[in-house]
């Protein structure tokens, strides 16, 4: 059973359409519900972060499972194939494997090195597991990305070179306040406040790193106080004044600060552009940050064209806020990413290779037991000793027939290619099983759609898959 990813990024689409292709967190569950019910697909596993949405899943067949994640893209958000297909990418068997290795290490993050996509793709496993689409192929996958993610992150200077796209955001809106200013400089935002929108992940990523900038006050809102407050007292106990709110009176505080960080996760905007112009209207000129780290957005449209606010969104980090990191870092990321994914291909036709050498031991089985039965026909006269010595004579002579072979297959299955040993095997010996689909990249898709990437190059199929086409 091979993967299939179909995927949307920051760096295939433009925002507003990732906005809307986009999975919330109480919509993945039944996403994730509808894509096993069909046929083709057994497993899946949906990546939604602010900037990626990506739907891994073990299918039957390319095209099979092509249709299915287009038509559920398409239905959940209105969208039609057309309009979508050119900024999605698609990868098939080998290659969704590398993608998902290459995003765990941070390798294919806005910021390269960035650690917060790590998390992200622990907590769509746990879902996928906790909703009961996660099977073994999606279990030996998202485990291998995780684990590859955690020894780039451990071995590499990698960490060092990236920062998360959570403190460049902040960093940049840093900038915008003060000038230029030292990435470790613990008191660039002294005598400054900030008002942190949501108490989650990211918000407290925001926190932190403000407090280590110096800030001289948090004020935190969220739907949920006792969350709020929770935050706060982190805060607190690193040394940082806070306090919490309800997000309903936000716009109270928005004077008195001179950041607004927004992670709440909604729908729909939280800080609209007539409290934003309201605000600026009585501050006497003092200049006021806005950082956006949700997708759909938190902060309106049109916000950073109001005098004296800036803002600093995932639109403004695509195009500026791309942190270099080291060659040498990245080529070491990279190396382990190459290393790890030819483990996780090895094991994998190992795997595919199990049912053949299953098949052609049961095989010699049957000849064997289908000889003793003939042998005991043709000579009634061999004591009960006399044909278990036989039976174990023959059986010997197959074990040692069939050891070399069965060696030989698991060893070259292991290596690029190694399916066709297993699919000789089937044919020599007229096997009664269907092989599994391989990992391996002879998978019959056209290369231009293993490697699309939000080309348009795979178009044509995708509207041929949804016209009826079937494998």
């Amino acid at each position: 059973m091979s993967i299939l990813l179909v995927g949307m990024s920051h760096r295939s689409a433009p925002v507003p359409l990732l906005e809307k292709v986009t999975v919330g967190e109480t919509e993945r569950p039944e996403t994730l519900a509808r894509l096993v019910a069909d046929d083709a697909v057994t497993e899946a596993l949906v990546v939604s972060t602010c900037n990626r949405v990506e739907y891994y899943v073990a299918c039957r067949g390319f095209h099979a499972g092509l249709s299915v994640v287009m038509r559920e893209i398409s239905d959940r958000t209105g969208i039609e194939v057309d309009e979508l297909s050119p900024h999605l990418y698609v990868r098939y068997a080998e290659g969704s494997a590398e993608h998902m290795l290459s995003v765990a290490s941070g390798l294919d993050s806005m910021v390269i090195g960035e650690q917060q996509i790590l998390g992200q793709i622990r907590t769509a496993y746990a879902e996928a597991t906790e909703v009961g689409t996660a099977g073994r192929t999606i279990h030996e996958l998202a485990s291998k990305a995780l684990q590859t993610g955690k020894r780039v992150h451990t071995e590499t200077g990698i960490d060092d070179a990236g920062a998360s796209m959570v403190s460049v955001a902040v960093d940049s809106a840093v900038a915008y306040l003060v000038g230029s200013f030292q990435a470790d400089d613990p008191y660039v935002l002294n005598g400054r406040k900030a008002l942190i929108l949501g108490a989650g992940a990211m918000s407290s990523l925001a926190a932190t790193h403000m407090g280590r900038l110096g800030i001289s006050h948090l004020t935190v809102a969220n739907r949920t106080l006792d969350r709020a407050e929770n935050l706060v007292n982190h805060s607190l106990e690193a040394g940082v004044p806070a306090s919490a709110i309800a997000l309903e009176d936000f716009a109270d505080m928005i004077d008195d600060v001179d950041i607004l960080v927004s992670a709440t996760g909604s729908v729909s905007p939280v800080v609209d552009l007539d409290t934003v112009q309201a605000s600026m209207a009585r501050r006497d000129g003092r200049p006021l940050a806005l950082v956006d780290l949700s997708m759909p957005r938190d902060i309106a449209e049109g916000v950073e064209l109001v005098p004296g606010a800036s803002l600093f969104n995932i639109e403004h980090l695509q195009e500026s806020s791309r942190h270099a990191v080291g060659m040498d870092e990245e080529a070491a990321a990279r190396a382990i990413v190459h290393e790890e994914l030819g483990s996780y291909l090895a094991a994998q036709r190992a795997i595919d290779v199990a049912p053949t050498i299953k098949a052609l031991r049961e095989r010699a089985g049957d000849v064997v037991r289908a000889e003793m039965e003939r042998l005991e026909t043709k000579t009634p006269g061999l004591t009960d000793r006399e044909r278990d010595e036989v039976s174990r004579t023959v059986k010997r002579v197959v074990d040692k027939l069939l050891h070399v072979p069965t060696v030989q297959v698991k060893r070259l299955s292991g290596q690029p290619g190694g399916a066709s040993y297993a699919e000789a095997l089937k044919e020599l010996f007229d096997l009664p099983l269907d092989l599994p689909e391989g990992i391996g990249t002879d998978t019959g898709i056209p290369a231009d759609i293993m490697v699309a990437d939000g080309l348009g190059s795979h178009d044509a199929i995708v509207r041929t898959v949804l016209g009826g086409h079937n494998d």
